[in-house]
């Protein structure tokens, strides 16, 4: 199981940021692909698709397999799982919530309803 941080979610949100990457992950999201397939998809230079490739890498993912001349590219199930287990982690109030760190957010300053 892969822990999530908000230097990974960083990472990952920042490889999602762009309609390209974007389009790439649905695209891997039906199948594993190689380099060839992609840039079949896009006009895109080998090199461009490369620098695109390596920040999803980098951002764990996606997984990449050499094979023979070319890579073969596959969303990372369980990276991605994780990710999106964790998004409503941050909208939602939890027992270690970052927010307990803000003087005027803690639970127990916050002042008590007065029955009537």
């Amino acid at each position: 199981m892969l822990e999530v941080t908000y230097e990974r979610l960083a990472a990952i949100f920042k490889a999602l940021s762009d309609e390209t990457r974007l389009r790439i992950v649905d695209m891997l999201s039906c199948n594993e692909l190689c380099a060839c397939d992609i840039l079949a998809s896009f006009e895109l230079s080998q090199s461009t698709l490369s620098y695109h490739m390596k920040i999803l890498i980098d951002a764990g993912i996606v997984n990449s397999v050499r094979s023979g001349l070319w890579t073969r590219y596959s969303i990372n199930e369980e990276a991605f799982d994780e990710f999106v287990k964790f998004l409503p982690e941050l909208y939602k109030t939890k027992d270690e919530c970052i927010c307990a760190q803000i003087k005027y957010c803690r639970i127990e300053d916050a002042p008590q309803a007065v029955a009537e």
